[in-house]
């Protein structure tokens, strides 16, 4: 009897350990009762066809700086992936893009007129400018240094100039503007020219024409003057009066006007109604700097003017021009859009309303 009790006894004291031993075993798989086995706050990898699990947004410390507000014409902070450092880390022009590619032989041409069609100038160092009379011009591969009041001037009633991969600048104080020069290039025609892969400087409206192709230049270090008035000249990397009967388009240049607004500082790109409506422009991926506004977009009565994909620089004013990025935008006028546009620090770029 006693033996049987005693058997008895044993075998409920295992059952007892039993239970124990699995209750501890669940509560280890599981994870119950263990801190350290909390959900890790750093997402683990997401197998391919599985939902990633929503990110956990920590509260701000009470101590944080509130941001700076958004300068004019500017949205808030938006990811510092979107920022550009410059323009040449960030793919844009600069002088190792631009300019000629072969060596170059010095021609001391002075103020040339060329009045033949068809003409080729390659591997030239000219100390003049060129005024074309002619039709089909080709510039390339060359550098001008002009004293004049332009480097190149397509004159009225010619076509086809093509100006590419020329550096195109000029001796400041010698020119005839009361010292100051005027035009790099300038479109007195009544067609598109084409301007790409140069390396512009100096003169006070770099890139002057309503029609044309620019692309792929880097205009910069353009030289304030006081002109033959007496007053501080009007300085813009591009600019264009209105009045064009073709289109302009102004695609994947670096346009920097680093000169103070209070010495004639205008803009990186100037669409001005100075001689009739603007329209029919296309401002594509540039790199914007500078003026008192880096873009005019053209004033009241504009249309057809597309501004997309450009990045306007802080390099020179922390909204990119001294006053804002933008203004004169027609955001009512027929075919204008306005799209993709924003600071080198990533935020987004809408003009005024």
């Amino acid at each position: 009897m006693l033996r049987n009790r005693r058997r008895r006894g044993a075998w409920l004291l295992a059952a007892v350990v039993l239970v124990v031993v699995l209750v501890l075993y669940d509560a280890d798989r599981t994870g119950v009762g263990d801190p350290k086995a909390a959900p890790s706050a750093t997402p683990s990898a997401t197998l391919p066809g599985t939902a990633a699990p929503a990110p956990t947004t920590a509260a701000p410390s009470p101590s944080a700086t509130p941001s700076p507000p958004a300068p004019p014409g500017t949205g808030g902070p938006s990811p510092s992936a979107s920022a550009c450092t410059s323009h040449g880390a960030c793919g844009y022009p600069d002088a190792n893009s631009t300019g000629p590619r072969i060596a170059l032989e010095r021609h001391d041409t002075g103020n040339m007129s060329v009045k033949k069609d068809g003409t080729v100038i390659k591997g030239w160092d000219i100390r003049g400018s060129l005024d074309i009379y002619a039709n089909d011009v080709t510039i390339i591969d060359s550098r001008i240094t002009s004293t004049n009041w332009w480097g190149v001037n397509l004159r009225p009633g010619f076509s086809g100039l093509k100006v590419l991969h020329t550096t195109i600048t000029a001796v400041p104080g010698k020119g005839p503007d009361n010292g100051g020069v005027n035009y790099a290039v300038s479109n007195m025609g009544g067609s598109s020219i084409e301007v790409g892969w140069c390396d512009i400087s100096v003169f006070g409206n770099a890139l002057s024409m309503g029609q044309g192709n620019l692309h792929d230049n880097y205009v910069h270090d353009l030289v304030a003057f006081r002109n033959q008035g007496g007053e501080w000249q009007h300085i813009d990397a591009v600019i264009s009066g209105g009045g064009n009967k073709g289109r302009l388009t102004i695609r994947h240049n670096t346009l920097l006007n680093s000169t103070p607004v209070d010495k004639g500082a205008t803009a990186a790109v100037g669409l001005f109604a100075d001689t009739g409506v603007v329209s029919s422009v296309v401002v594509e991926d540039n790199w914007l700097a500078g003026g008192a506004y880096a873009l005019y977009g053209g004033g009241p009565g504009a249309t057809g003017i597309q501004v997309t994909g450009n990045v306007f620089s802080t390099q020179y004013h922390p909204a990119s021009g001294a006053y804002g990025p933008v203004t004169a935008w027609n955001a009512g006028g027929a075919g204008n859009v306005w799209k993709d546009n924003r600071m080198s620090d990533g935020r987004p770029v809408e003009p005024a309303s």
